[in-house]
Order: structure tokens, then C-alpha cells, then sequence
């Protein structure tokens, strides 16, 4: 169970990201594609998160899904506080947003270490409503 947020603050680079779902196949996510560009902030109770799809050229305006945000022509960012719940699960809680209609969403999320990465999971949905797991992994780069 997560108890503090020490060995996760800092800057971390996006390495992957996989929505898996329910019969254990990857989904592809279109709005930010199957390698988006992304950096992740953790400082003592705030965050900041960017996402890039790495080729805009097809990108559009996706809407959020559930317990996730949606993007604007390939890209997404937000940031805002978080807390570790009781449950060791950490909430989210977005101050701004590029989507307006991500201001004050919560968000939950599973935190860990892996190999010294840190690992990022959470249970969202495709575009069609399909149920998924998505793990990111990120190396810290500060």
C-alpha cells in the first residue's frame, strides 16, 4: 500500500503507455496514439502532466472518458493537488485543465516502482465505452 509520495517526486518522461482490456488485448487509444510524448511533475502535493501525440497531423478533439481526461487536437494537460487515500490509492484532483470540462474532475490512480520507474496504473475506458487497464510507465529524468 502506498503510505508516501517522497520516492515519486520529481520530473519522469513517458516511456509507455498500454490500455489493456478485459480479454487481455491492447486497445489502441487514438486521441494521443499508441506512443505519445509526455512528462509527469510530482512536488509536495501538486502534479502538472503533459501529453503529446507524437504526429498532430492526425489528431482530434477527443472527449474524457471515464476516470480520465480528454484531449484537444492530440494533446492534453492539466495539473492541479493529490492526496494518498487511506487506501493507498492516490486521488487527483485537477485545478486546470486544457479541456475546460476537466476543472475540478478527480481522478484515481495506482502508483508503484518497478525497476526503479515508476508505474502508473488506472481503470478507464476506450471511446466506445470499452472497459481498459492503462498502465504508463515513466523513467525519471530529474
Amino acid at each position: 500500500m502506498l503510505t508516501r509520495m517522497s520516492e515519486f517526486e520529481g520530473t519522469w518522461r513517458l516511456l509507455s503507455r498500454i490500455d489493456r482490456a478485459t480479454d487481455g488485448n491492447v486497445r489502441d487509444e487514438p486521441s494521443l496514439g499508441s506512443d505519445p510524448i509526455a512528462m509527469i511533475t510530482y512536488a509536495t502535493g501538486h502534479f502538472s502532466a503533459q501529453f503529446m501525440k507524437r504526429d498532430r497531423a492526425t489528431a482530434k478533439t477527443m472527449p474524457a472518458s471515464s476516470n480520465n481526461t480528454g484531449t484537444v487536437g492530440g494533446y492534453d494537460a492539466y495539473f492541479g493537488t493529490y492526496r494518498i487515500r487511506d487506501d493507498g490509492l492516490v486521488e487527483h484532483r485537477l485545478i486546470a485543465a486544457l479541456t475546460p470540462q476537466n476543472v475540478g474532475m478527480v481522478v484515481i490512480r495506482r502508483l508503484g516502482t518497478r525497476d526503479g520507474q515508476l508505474v502508473i496504473e488506472l481503470d478507464t475506458t476506450t471511446a466506445s465505452g470499452e472497459p481498459v487497464m492503462r498502465t504508463l510507465t515513466w523513467d525519471r529524468i530529474a
